[in-house]
């Protein structure tokens, strides 16, 4: 039996650069001759992909914060159990653009859901798997909200006001701190070639580390 793969997430605000260091982390590992897979949170599945449009989806009708959390939690069950999982017992590492710390960052920190609930549905749908490694992308919101107008149209999320998003950054960086062995904070307010430079030092470091 093929050793398990190792579970990498990419955290942080609107505009930190999480897709673009993705693709970094993943060449990186394509280099290392490292089998993986890329996917995304929420999606992941064609199932996973719904929801996700369910939930970014601009509308005038307001979405309930336990509606919107257990969208999350329906679309991460499917992606966790018919994609994630299956690529780890084959050995092959997954490389995923936002997992449950978004969920206690955006529903918790953001919308102000109690981290008791959101560790509970954490618990039902998961167990006891959690990421082996989450790289923490992180800036001043004003930085990360002006990439991320650039990008075009905002999404139901990214048209939220700057302190809902400074509630999100002080929520990564506090569970940041709080488990540092696993959580590796990098600072994306700098040039783009400093961050990829960290970025793959990081996953060396993984792949180091299971020599």
């Amino acid at each position: 039996m093929s050793p398990r793969g190792r579970f990498i997430t990419f955290e942080g605000i609107e505009g930190v650069g999480k897709s673009t260091q993705l693709a970094n982390a993943a060449k990186t590992l394509e280099s290392l001759g490292v089998d993986f897979i890329v996917t995304r949170e929420p999606g992941g599945t064609p199932m996973a992909e719904s929801i996700r449009e369910l939930l970014l989806a601009p509308r005038d009708e307001p979405v309930h914060e336990t509606t919107e959390l257990l969208l999350m939690f329906a679309a991460r069950a499917q992606h966790l159990h018919t994609r994630i999982l299956p690529a780890l017992k084959q050995g092959q590492w997954v490389l995923c653009d936002r997992f449950t710390d978004a969920t206690f960052a955006y529903q918790g920190g953001g919308r102000g859901v109690p981290e008791e609930r959101i560790g509970w549905l954490e618990n039902l749908v998961q167990g006891d798997v959690r990421p082996d490694h989450v790289i923490v992308l992180d800036a001043p919101v004003e930085t990360g909200m002006c990439r991320a107008r650039k990008r075009g149209e905002l999404d139901r999320f990214e048209q939220e006001a700057v302190p809902f998003f400074q509630r999100i950054r002080d929520c990564y960086l506090n569970r940041a701190a709080r488990d540092p062995e696993r959580y590796c904070v990098v600072d994306a307010s700098v040039s783009l070639e400093a961050v990829t430079e960290k970025v793959q030092e990081l996953v060396y470091k993984f792949y180091e580390n299971l020599l």
